[in-house]
């Protein structure tokens, strides 16, 4: 019964991110103010199933599941609508919520195509610092994956005001400053994120190995993840790195976090490689 419960979770999840997506991009060619607190309304139902399918989830597995890549794509989109969510409660930034929906309906669609099986935890894996190691990292990449958005959507404006024709996307999207702006916010949180994921990732190898560096690729790409964007800021805050530059660089971190996930933390189909 409750895999059933947990199956429908997960398709109610789909369909709602679907349909905030579709509402969102109605939106963004319409301007119809009406449809985007529907959409923003339907995002936030989508955001409650989420968590509702990782809580159920969580008492089928009998830990916390973020373990495999199924898991950790959900647990994924999961902190990037509530980091969207969130953010949108404080700042507003014109039409960010369709780049967003878009991600996020992206993320669960890789989702839906991964295997669902609960697995029985390894060893290595029965640990507290593993949900707190993983999860703290998805969230800093979820705050990343908000500033890839507002990098594409400075790249687009920015082209727009270069042509001097102000086309269709220049009505649509925020100034280049906002877009700055949110970059700058969505660095700053996520790395801070990240951080924390790093020591506890290290805290993690140093209780089953009695070592706090192991040079496991996981390690070695997730210093090279800390260190791209470790260079953001650094360069952000003593060498003026704003604007276009700053853009590009966080489109070209948030594909390394890419590579990070499926390439080396959770390959295709399988599950966290640490330990194995």
């Amino acid at each position: 019964m409750m895999i059933e419960i947990n199956y429908l979770f997960f398709q109610a999840v789909l369909g709602t991110t679907f349909l905030s997506t579709v509402l969102y991009l109605v939106f963004f060619v319409s301007q119809n103010s009406r449809v985007r607190k529907v959409a923003r309304l339907v995002l936030v139902v989508s955001g409650v199933l989420q968590s509702l399918y990782i809580l159920s989830r969580f008492f089928l597995a009998g830990y916390t599941p973020i373990t495999s890549q199924h898991e950790a794509v959900v647990f994924f989109a999961w902190a990037a609508t509530w980091a969207y969510l969130s953010f949108r409660w404080r700042y507003t930034v014109k039409n960010f919520g369709t780049f967003v929906s878009v991600l996020i309906m992206l993320l669960l669609t890789a989702a839906a195509f991964a295997s669902r099986d609960i697995m029985p935890l390894k060893p290595i894996h029965q640990s507290l610092w593993l949900p707190w190691h993983a999860g703290l990292s998805l969230f800093a990449y979820a705050f990343f994956s908000l500033a890839f958005c507002g990098g594409l959507m400075y790249l687009l404006q920015d082209r727009e005001l270069k042509s001097r024709k102000f086309g269709y996307f220049f009505q649509r999207l925020p100034s280049l400053d906002a877009l700055d702006q949110l970059n700058s916010h969505c660095l700053a949180t996520g790395f801070v994120f990240l951080t924390l994921g790093m020591v506890t990732g290290s805290l993690w190898t140093r209780q089953a190995w009695g070592t706090y560096w192991q040079w496991h690729p996981k390690e070695i790409w997730s210093m090279i993840t800390w260190f791209v964007y470790l260079l953001q800021i650094h360069q952000r805050f003593t060498a003026g790195w704003r604007g276009k530059r700053a853009a590009i660089m966080a489109i070209v971190g948030f594909a390394i976090v890419l590579f990070t996930l499926w390439g080396v933390m959770y390959p295709l189909g399988g599950v966290q490689t640490y330990g194995q």
